[in-house]
Order: structure tokens, then C-alpha cells, then sequence
């Protein structure tokens, strides 16, 4: 069985919610500043477009301070250890995507993104995932490019076909 910990033991507070509440806390202030900015647009009805923003920071808001309390108390579960290489092949794919979307064009650059992040995710073999990312980006392409008259960057293989 295992051991519960007795009222007496102390957990210590959580340093990391610690500074993670003042940051929701702020977040919530500057949205709140900026829908104060749309409720001066619109002066017709109670409820505008800064109705939804003020929900959402007041959200925020709530959120900073349950988080705060939370991490005085010592509440928040033991975390598991963070694994940095998944994290950095994805960074990796969106700085990929960034670079390569004016030059190579919607469909490569989002195959890239697409087989990087499967790789963090443990597929391995990037010769089946950059073709497979690069089809469904082509789809996206065609739906979103082409159906919905969206702007979207094209490259060589977009001009390929358009």
C-alpha cells in the first residue's frame, strides 16, 4: 500500500505555478486594457465586441489567482521530467515552416513542420512522413488555396498544379 502523507508534513510551496500565476494575472490585464479599446469603438449596445475579451480576462484573472493559491498550499502533483528532444525537433518544424514558407510555399513548408513533429513524437522514419506531410498539406492547400479563395504562399509545387 501506499503511504499517505500525514496532515502534519508541510508540502512546500511551488515555485514554478508561483510565477506562472503572475503571468496569467498580467496576460488578463492587458487583455482586459485592450477590449477597453474596442468598448470605445462601439457605444450602441451593452454588449460589443469587448464583451468576450473581458469574459476571457476576467477567466484569466480567476484562473491567476486559484493558480497562486493552489501553489502556496503545495496542491499541484509531482510533474514528470520533461524530455527535451521532442520539444526541439517541433520547435525545429515551426522555425522550418517560418523559413521555408516564401520560398518553397505552403505545402513543403507545412511537410516539414508535419515530419518534424512526428519525429518528436517518435516516428522515426522521415522518408514516409515528409511525403505523407507534404500530400496533406497539398490537400489543405487545394481546399483552403483554392475552394475557399484563401491566401495562402505558393511554391514550386503549388505552381506545379495552379
Amino acid at each position: 500500500m501506499s503511504e499517505v502523507p500525514s496532515s502534519h508534513e508541510k508540502r512546500r510551496p511551488d515555485r514554478a505555478a508561483l510565477v506562472i500565476a503572475p503571468v496569467l494575472f498580467l496576460l488578463a490585464g492587458i487583455i482586459w486594457w485592450d477590449a477597453g479599446r474596442l468598448a470605445e469603438m462601439s457605444n450602441y449596445s451593452r454588449i460589443g465586441p469587448a464583451t468576450v475579451p473581458h469574459v476571457v480576462a476576467i477567466g484569466l484573472a480567476l484562473l491567476a489567482v486559484w493558480t497562486a493559491f493552489e501553489a502556496w498550499r503545495g496542491d499541484f502533483p509531482e510533474r514528470e521530467p520533461v524530455e527535451i528532444q521532442p520539444v526541439v525537433m517541433i520547435v525545429a518544424g515551426l522555425a522550418g515552416q517560418m523559413l521555408l514558407l516564401k520560398t518553397a510555399g505552403f505545402s513543403i513548408a507545412t511537410g516539414v513542420l508535419f515530419a518534424l513533429t512526428a519525429f518528436g513524437f517518435g516516428r522515426r522514419k522521415l522518408w514516409i512522413s515528409l511525403p505523407i506531410g507534404i500530400g496533406f498539406s497539398f490537400v489543405v492547400y487545394i481546399i483552403f488555396g483554392r475552394f475557399l479563395q484563401l491566401s495562402l504562399p505558393a511554391g514550386p509545387l503549388e505552381h506545379l498544379f495552379f
